[in-house]
């Protein structure tokens, strides 16, 4: 079977962009006749990525999308149909690929707001409908998920650096493939840089587009002076300058030697641009040419493998930088190229339909055991709207109207009592209703809103990045000690 061309690879159904064990899973649950029995999945990462104190929901309007068209095509049914086993035979019978043919999404689905900040353990999307639905979309929930809440965990890292300085995401050309150029200009959107230089990801999310011109620009011309000059010639109000091509302090004052010229014509220099070199020494001397030629608002681009902690040290330097250009640091998130997220059964509809079966994945590391029950986060605030301790709840076993107690699942003995009457909010908000979607999502522009909001609202010591204080998200005591108890069962250990 020939492969399909690249020009194929997003076509409208997208049923296929699983694991095969999904789909092996899912026909062994319709063979057994389990395919309709009611199952709750939950997505969560189990620790934040880059060593930090949170991480910024992201990817659930790609999610909508895939669920939203979550069909199997004649393409689809066609490869399936033709995949063997080890004896040669169909690996799937024709019976349970005209099921497929049919098939409908119509499960719930409950999710964190994209911009919303997250702790370790919480669930970003809750899935209840049909075990065979639930499971088969397991791997396009995490691949969708994982990489742009880790993307825009990133950007939102450097925006805390940068503080009110213009953020630009310049990574397309070091991104893993085209997807993950166009998913990652968005995620970094949402995390607060301000534009990027992905013209398809302007285009497709309306993310506002900058650039400069490359080294090459300048090589294609006899020298700097002439390379600046036609470039300002093509773009009078909208010309950056790179300026270390060869001597990086002679082409800044060769750029101020262009800058006049545009001056008389009526027109700015915008800016230069710092891509090598030790852009702290570099751009505080660039800053005093330009002051001192009169330039005093042109401004100052680095760029150059930038990232948080590069940043913070840059500033901590005395650079004098105006924009920070952000590439293969942010894109591929190069300090931790993936989020942990994983994807969990935790509730089974009882065979008579009396109530639940609440299941748990045990390991010998307790940070891998699982959380039972049909899960919602409860986020208890200050008065102001800071977020002061979340709250995991099984919806089936509602927490009781006393006083409250949250429980560290890792730590028995850190334990936190909230009263009745602090203020709260639900974080996990209805999104699929028997597989079709409540409402259209918010706009990108308004997630990033969100990002910028919740994450400003948290504690410094939780935003920061070198040992941040772990934010309190606790089990309610009840259902910590439940999942206790079912532990102690599943080992052979409970009460006889």
């Amino acid at each position: 079977m020939n492969p399909a061309p690249l020009s194929g690879l997003y076509a409208p159904s997208l049923s296929l962009l699983t694991d095969l064990y999904q789909v092996t899973m899912a026909y062994g649950y319709w063979q057994q006749g389990l395919q309709d029995r009611e199952a709750v999945f939950h997505l969560y990462f189990r620790r934040p990525p880059f060593q930090g104190g949170y991480a910024v929901a992201a990817g659930l309007a790609y999610v909508a999308d895939f669920l939203e068209s979550l069909a199997f095509s004649e393409d689809d049914l066609t490869y399936l149909a033709g995949l063997k086993g080890a004896k040669g035979t169909p690996l799937f019978p024709q019976e349970f690929l005209e099921y497929l043919r049919t098939l409908e999404f119509s499960c719930d689905v409950d999710a964190m707001p994209e911009g919303t900040v997250a702790f370790a353990n919480e669930p970003l999307i809750r899935v209840q409908g049909p075990l065979l639905q639930a499971q088969l979309i397991e791997t396009a929930l995490l691949t969708l998920v994982n990489f742009q809440t880790l993307i825009a965990t990133k950007a939102a890292r450097i925006r805390e650096a940068a503080g009110s300085d213009t953020v630009l995401e310049f990574g397309l050309r070091r991104a893993q493939g085209p997807d993950g150029g166009l998913s990652a200009s968005r995620a970094a959107y949402l995390g607060g840089v301000d534009a990027t230089s992905n013209v398809l990801a302007g285009q497709r999310f309306g993310i506002p587009v900058k650039g400069t011109h490359a080294h090459s620009w300048v090589m294609a011309f006899e020298d700097e002076e002439t390379a600046f000059a036609a470039y300002a010639k093509a773009f009078p109000d909208d010309s950056v300058f790179l300026v270390d091509t060869y001597d990086t302090l002679e082409g800044v004052r060769k750029a101020i030697k262009v800058a006049r010229a545009m001056r008389e014509q009526g027109h700015e220099l915008g800016g230069i641009r710092l891509d090598s070199g030790d852009l702290a020494y570099l751009s505080r001397e660039a800053r005093e040419l330009l002051n001192e030629a009169g330039f005093p608002d042109v401004r100052i681009v680095a760029s150059n493998d930038l990232e948080e902690n590069l940043i913070t040290s840059l500033k901590l330097q005395g650079a004098i930088i105006d924009t920070w250009g952000i590439g293969t640091q942010l894109v591929t998130a190069y300090n931790q190229p993936a989020l942990g997220g994983v994807y969990k059964l935790a509730a089974l509809r009882k065979p008579d339909d009396s109530g639940w079966d609440f299941t748990i994945k045990l390991s010998e590391q307790l940070a891998k055991t699982s959380i039972p029950g049909i899960l919602q986060v409860r986020r208890y605030e200050t008065d102001k709207g800071q977020p002061r301790a979340d709250m995991l709840y099984n919806t089936a076993t509602p927490p009781p109207t006393a006083p409250l107690v949250i429980v560290d699942p890792l730590d028995a003995t850190r334990r936190r009592t909230v009263r009745p009457e602090t203020p709260y909010r639900e974080l996990l908000e209805p999104v699929f209703r028997r597989g079709r979607l409540l409402q259209p999502l918010p706009p990108l522009a308004e997630s990033r809103a969100r990002a910028h909001r919740e994450v400003l609202a948290l504690d410094p010591s939780i935003r920061r990045f070198l040992n941040p204080h772990t934010y309190p998200v606790g089990l309610e005591a009840t259902l910590y000690d439940y999942r206790n108890h079912l532990i102690l069962e599943k080992r052979g250990l409970g009460a006889e």
